[in-house]
């Protein structure tokens, strides 16, 4: 027998990745597993871009809203539900498109990466948020460069989680996280753009994001209690407003940081996703049309190995 399919459909963030995974996963009998760090939240759906209520009644999502936004998850966890919820899908003969833009769940699915088993230590995580992302990078650096060099510098969360299974360990965790394959036959689909084109559609994605709400959802967030220093509340656009309310930023600064945070964001997500990977069948959007990926999918399924 074949090895089961998985498509995964990776680029940066505002490419279009959702949009297209739907509409192949309807043509496909598809089912699409989100491969977003953020999207795990409950309560954070218009700064996290989350799918629609339409999108989901057409085709089933998955690996979204798992957690509150103060309790924590780690990428185990995504691992362990992400290859049960690929092999459900396997199994009720449908094909699963992993879609997202979180490099370190996209690599733990396809490549199945061994993760350290090291608990979070809420005391630990408690001493390191109260030091500065700058000064942790730099530790972890001295300690453990591989994974320094792996991570972005102002990703406080992942910098912590780094060090914390260091101190827990005696090792680096770039040692610890050895690959393993899994039992799948993959395609790998690229969406890109001309930079300025991926620019202008961040900077119109967050207009809409404020026309539909995400003042009032950050509001509504931290009026329940979640904290603006929790590490759920760090991601983009979370931030930004929650400063805004607090009176740090005025709105328009708020907004106009977001834009720019957002597009420095893609050049971190292109070095998860490289333009050069030979394993990754890369498609500009200003010169492919959908029918291009359609026919792409449609061979690859057609495969048999």
């Amino acid at each position: 027998m074949p090895a089961p399919p998985l498509i995964a459909i990776v680029g940066p963030t505002a490419v279009g990745k959702s949009a297209l995974a739907v509409n192949l996963a309807r043509e496909f009998r598809g089912e699409i597993v989100s491969a977003d760090s953020r999207q795990v939240y409950r309560g954070m759906d218009i700064g996290t871009a989350k799918p629609s209520a339409t999108d989901r009644q057409a085709v089933a999502h998955h690996l979204l809203d798992l957690v509150n936004p103060n309790e924590s998850f780690t990428l185990a966890e995504y691992q362990r539900l992400a290859y049960a919820v690929i092999a459900q899908i396997h199994a009720r003969g449908n094909v699963p498109f992993l879609v997202g833009g979180t490099g370190l769940y996209v690599r733990a699915v396809l490549e199945g990466l061994t993760i350290p088993r090291v608990l979070p230590d809420p005391a630990q995580r408690q001493e390191l948020e109260r030091q500065d992302a700058a000064t942790l990078y730099a530790r972890l650096s001295q300690l453990d460069p591989r994974a320094a060099a792996k991570i972005d510098p102002r990703n406080k969360r992942r910098v912590i989680r780094a060090l914390e299974v260091c101190q827990a360990t005696g090792q680096p965790i770039s040692e610890l996280q050895t690959a393993r394959a899994p039992d799948y036959r993959i395609l790998r689909i690229g969406l890109t753009m001309p930079r300025e084109q991926l620019y202008a559609r961040i900077n119109a994605r967050v207009d809409q994001m404020i026309a539909a709400g995400l003042i009032e959802e950050v509001r509504a967030l931290l009026a329940r209690g979640y904290a603006a220093n929790l590490p759920a509340m760090s991601g983009l656009g979370y931030r930004h407003i929650a400063a805004y309310l607090n009176g740090t930023l005025t709105r328009d600064e708020a907004i106009r940081l977001l834009k720019r945070d957002t597009r420095r964001f893609v050049h971190h997500q292109y070095s998860w996703f490289r333009l050069d990977d030979p394993r990754i069948r890369w498609y500009n959007l200003a010169e492919s049309s959908e029918a291009d990926l359609r026919a792409a999918v449609a061979e690859f399924l057609a495969e048999q190995v």
